[in-house]
């Protein structure tokens, strides 16, 4: 880390003007100089994606509770990330914090999640990095527990680090300081979205589909996956990164003929 005054990078996936983002903002105030680049609108699901096939707008926002340096994109939170560093940032940032999302990123929903793509983007850059989410999707949720978590991941990223091409999911129950157990650190569980497709018709006649469905947790008896740990009420951290490869398949596919 840089020896001057922490540069701290904030984005989200839920639009700048979220509570989520604001209360995160408070939190890395505490802890060194905040810029802000943040989706100029709710970019939820939007998972890693960038545009490049259109343009991108950066808007100086003054927000009341704010910082001097906040900009709202119109992309997405990856862009976000590299608008922020390629661009509107004096330097690279030595933290990027993400969220805190309104609603879970616990199991698969990384992969769909723009907040921990935006975090994915940074360690990408080697960029020390975390995303936050509570389970709360009440757009008016109580995030100070969540600040609470927050202070104590950030406070232990800028005195350790992280381990190369590494970032966290923070993934916080809802409720009091008084309703959690304590904080595990976990793998990721495996669990999967049983989906269906609502079938409507418009006023014009025309079909439509809306996409709902429950998330079910497949490693109930598995105390380290954090979809249980967090249905017992503790804080769940997973460290993730983006080497996708499947590493214990490719002696099965040296034996291919190919």
């Amino acid at each position: 880390m840089s020896a001057e005054k922490p540069l701290i990078l904030v984005v989200n996936d839920d639009g700048i003007t979220a509570k989520g983002i604001r209360h995160l903002i408070e939190v890395a105030k505490e802890f060194g100089e905040v810029y802000v680049v943040a989706p100029d609108s709710p970019q939820s699901g939007m998972g890693h994606a960038i545009t490049i096939n259109s343009f991108l707008r950066a808007q100086k926002m003054d927000i009341a509770g704010g910082v001097e340096h906040e900009y709202a994109c119109s992309g997405t939170p990856a862009d976000c990330v590299k608008l922020a560093i390629n661009t509107i940032l004096p330097r690279k940032p030595d933290l990027c914090i993400s969220g805190i999302n309104h609603g879970s990123n616990e199991s698969c929903n990384v992969i769909y999640s723009g907040t921990m793509s935006a975090a994915v983007e940074a360690a990408i850059e080697g960029i020390p990095s975390v995303g936050f989410s509570l389970l709360d999707f009440n757009p008016d949720a109580d995030f100070t527990y969540s600040q609470n978590i927050a202070r104590k991941v950030i406070t232990n990223i800028l005195k350790n680090g992280l381990p190369k091409d590494t970032t966290l999911n923070v993934n916080i129950p809802k409720g009091t300081e008084q309703d959690i157990k304590g904080i595990k650190i976990c793998n990721q569980a495996r669990g999967n979205w049983e989906e269906e497709f609502d079938h409507r018709k418009d006023p014009h006649g025309r079909d439509y589909y809306w996409l709902t469905g429950k998330f079910v947790n497949y490693n109930t008896k598995d105390n380290d996956a954090d979809s249980t740990a967090l249905e017992q009420n503790y804080v769940a951290i997973v460290p993730i990164h983006f080497d996708l490869t499947a590493y214990d398949a490719i002696k099965t596919l040296k034996t291919w003929e190919l």
